[in-house]
């Protein structure tokens, strides 16, 4: 099979949409399928990359980090006549989203989409008229949706949101899963020999965004709170984004150590990455948006159990009281669940067992063998499409 991936979001931008599309790719290659990626452009950003075309973009007004593509690729036609692609999959409803539909319709191919992202959540970088916002972007996100011929939703929760939606293209329910390969081994000191960790400290990690929605002010205050009745812990956050100093500002005010106590690292390639996790004793996620929170599932497999909020995306993830505890948004009662597991080192162990029994379960190439499965039954549907269907857009023609 040869699949098209148009995306918004692409290496070297990191975040969870570009986790799942490699993921994914790499399964799909190992299945003998032939993955095609449309994606921004980064300036001075140069990687020898097979299969990946980039179009022209922008840096985003609001994240210099992330660029917005233009929509024109010179050739575009000739190319994807050359591919001869048997589906096409988006991973955005917006510019490259958009692209992957008219080309689609054009050449007559199922679409996919994956609904990585609650859009509607995310009104809050709006300056004005918030709700208005929010209306259009689920009215938005339907009219997408029920031009796609499957949807692959990360977790149940976005499913169920979908429905709400009232989205009549058919869902699966398919997360990210997990390189299990990639975490077979880990150094276990990584952390301690890069930073100025205390050798008797436990680790606390969060790795994910430095964004609002992460709720990052939140986990912050909740260490403080940790680290006033386990005095012997160190707060871990691998991630970059624009709250960075607002963040090192608040940790200071709380009279914290940037060196000891609440160590930024920065964002960190994957095979660091999973040294990082193999050198913590406890992830701790505070997120309230999250789809999937594929970085739980990353950290199980790296045998860390996990306190988090319970929340949208999270509630798939953590089971609680068996790999897990899910709280509240509630400082008082994130930093209890937090103490209860540093204090006991028998339901530690117990947590943690279960924590890499649960990521075996979401391995990738189980994922992949699903997702395979769900383009399999789109090519078959899609030979009986009303050709009313296969009418380009217009604003691309």
């Amino acid at each position: 099979m040869k699949i098209g991936i148009f995306t918004d979001s692409y290496k070297p931008y990191t975040s969870g949409v570009v986790t799942s599309i490699n993921t994914f790719t790499e399964e799909l290659d190992r299945l003998g399928h032939k993955v095609y990626i449309f994606a921004p452009n980064y300036p001075n950003y140069e990687e020898e990359e097979r299969h990946v075309y980039r179009y022209y973009s922008l840096p985003a007004p609001t994240n210099p980090d992330y660029t917005l593509a233009i929509p024109v690729y010179p050739g575009m036609r000739n190319l994807l006549s050359r591919l001869e692609l048997d589906v096409i999959h988006v991973h955005s409803p917006f510019t490259m989203g958009r692209v992957g539909l008219h080309y689609a319709k054009r050449y007559g191919l199922p679409l996919l989409f994956t609904y990585h992202t609650l859009y509607d959540e995310y009104v809050h970088y709006v300056p004005l008229a918030q709700d208005l916002a929010r209306d259009v972007t689920i009215k938005y996100s339907n009219y997408f949706c029920n031009q796609c011929n499957h949807i692959i939703a990360p977790s149940a929760e976005v499913a169920n949101r979908l429905r709400y939606y009232r989205v009549k293209t058919p869902v699966t329910v398919i997360p990210t899963g997990v390189p299990l390969h990639r975490f077979k081994q880990g150094d276990p000191e990584w952390l301690r020999q890069h930073y100025n960790i205390p050798k008797q400290n436990k680790i606390l990690l969060f790795v994910g965004r430095l964004t609002k929605e992460k709720n990052l002010e939140f986990l912050i205050d909740a260490f403080a709170r940790i680290k006033a009745y386990h005095p012997e812990t160190t707060l871990v956050l691998t991630a970059q984004g624009p709250l960075e100093d607002d963040l090192k500002k608040q940790v200071i005010n709380l009279g914290l150590s940037l060196e000891k106590d609440v160590v930024f690292t920065g964002a960190l390639p994957f095979d660091t990455l999973v040294n990082v996790y193999f050198s913590a004793d406890l992830f701790v996620f505070s997120s309230v948006t999250e789809t999937q929170g594929l970085v739980l599932i990353e950290a199980m497999a790296a045998g860390l159990p996990v306190v988090a909020i319970r929340a949208n995306g999270v509630n798939d993830m953590v089971d609680h009281d068996i790999n897990g505890k899910l709280t509240a948004c509630d400082v008082d009662e994130f930093a209890r669940a937090v103490g209860e597991l540093l204090s006991d080192p028998v339901l530690y162990a117990e947590y943690k067992q279960n924590a890499l029994l649960k990521a075996n379960k979401l391995s990738a190439a189980n994922m992949a063998r699903k997702l395979e499965t769900v383009y399999e039954i789109s090519l078959v549907r899609n030979k009986r499409r009303p050709k009313r269907l296969r009418e380009p857009l217009r604003w691309m023609s």
